[in-house]
């Protein structure tokens, strides 16, 4: 009997047996046409798994679920794979970066994915607490990997398997450029494995998330309507007309627009300016810093200073930087309506968190103040464009300028 692994065809648990199957030479037969919520919902397909979830591999002594316990089975099938290593040394550290794969890396990324997805409830603070996780773990696996081409020994083997295929996730669905490059050993790393010959089978092409995805609604069930109960009529009442025994279902009523949608249209093309932003390498001053006010409509745009309250609480870096890209991350909502750049200063703390910011329209768009619980935790001050020293401030805060004010940077994000 062949070996049957049950799952749909782009779950990325599957993808860690069947990688695995393509190094080992092993014969791995995914099931055609698994459809989630239907194919594992089957009396058969629970006999094999009582939860009914995916993957599940049939072999000939019976069935076997949980990802990487399919994925080590599979590697088991072949006599002294290399997927696990030459020495008991070697096997207990591919055991230890699997683990690490599942408990640091994946579920944190789940942490933060699923409830934007709307499939957990989205609590600012459990998404936060989950980013900053995720970021501990991406830093000790960049320490690694900084003098290790992989997880364990000088070849591919069974952790570098899963853990790509749990970082397949987070570059495919949630973690941007903008994240990762804080990661560069980790980049090479995933680039690298994803595009070796019996990954690239499996995976096919392999493409980085542009933005991180917008919040959504939690899912509920609907509720079943009721049948409707007949009228009783008497004998002698005549019966009643039909347009008024009938009930009339009132229309869907269409969406509310943004009202930042319907402002007068504006000179200022606010992706334009994100292009240019994005694409100066060379000459930023005399080039986007030019075209930022040469583009700037202050009859469809304003511009914002923002200070943080709670200054003298930025004790440590790296909570002070994820307080930051926290907030960043609540600001999704507008980013079609927003460009903003934070900067953390000091180069000891206590730090102090600044930020310019540019909104469609003369003042902070309403939905902002009431959707981001973080806007209330800075002071706001609207930029006078009349003022030169205020205008100097808004050019050296796009620029990153180092020192700011005197002081030393100790990160600067930007929110585009």
């Amino acid at each position: 009997m062949a070996l049957v692994l049950h799952a749909g065809c782009t779950n990325k648990n599957a993808f860690k047996a069947l990688i695995a199957a393509e190094y080992s030479g092993v014969e791995v037969e995914l099931v055609k046409e698994f459809e989630m919520g239907v194919s594992n919902k089957t009396s058969e397909f629970l006999k094999m798994n009582p939860i009914g979830k995916v993957p599940v591999l049939e072999t000939p002594d019976g069935p076997v679920f949980e990802s990487n316990a399919i994925a080590r089975y599979v590697t088991r099938v072949k006599a002294d794979n290399p997927l696990y290593g030459s020495s008991l040394i070697e096997y207990a550290h591919i055991e230890q970066w699997i683990d690490f794969a599942s408990m640091e890396i994946d579920a944190n990324i789940s942490r933060w994915l699923y409830p934007r997805c709307g499939f957990m409830v989205y609590l600012p603070p459990a998404e936060e607490a989950a980013i900053a996780a995720l970021k501990r773990a991406l830093d000790a696996l960049n320490a690694h990997l900084a003098s290790n081409t992989y997880l364990v020994g000088h070849s591919v083997t069974l952790a570098d398997i899963i853990m790509t295929c749990n970082l397949y996730t987070g570059f495919g669905r949630i973690l941007t450029k903008s994240f990762t490059s804080e990661f560069p050993h980790v980049e090479r790393y995933f680039w690298t494995l994803v595009n070796q010959p019996n990954f690239q089978k499996i995976l096919g092409e392999v493409k980085q998330v542009e933005s991180i995805p917008p919040v959504q609604s939690t899912k509920k069930p609907s509720q079943p309507k009721e049948p409707a109960k007949p009228k009783e009529v008497k004998k002698e009442a005549a019966p009643p007309k039909a347009e008024e025994a009938a009930e009339e279902e009132e229309a869907p009523k269409p969406k509310a627009k943004n009202p930042l949608d319907l402002l007068p249209p504006s000179k200022m093309i606010l992706d334009e300016w994100k292009r240019l932003y994005s694409n100066t390498k060379t000459n930023f001053r005399e080039v986007a810093i030019k075209g930022f006010w040469d583009m700037f409509d202050p009859e469809g745009y304003s511009l914002w200073f923002c200070d943080y309250k709670y200054n003298d609480e930025n004790t440590v870096s790296f909570v002070t930087l994820n307080k930051v890209g926290g907030f960043l991350q609540r600001m999704d909502l507008a980013r079609k309506y927003a460009f903003g750049k934070m900067l953390i200063i000091g180069s000891e703390p206590p730090f102090k968190v600044q930020g310019l910011w540019l909104f469609r329209g003369t003042e902070i768009p309403q939905f902002i103040i009431d959707e981001c619980y973080d806007m209330e935790l800075y002071e706001w001050k609207k930029v006078d464009i009349n003022d030169e020293a205020q205008k100097e401030r808004v050019s050296q805060m796009i620029e990153d300028c180092e020192p700011f004010e005197g002081e030393a940077l100790l990160d600067a994000k930007c929110f585009k």
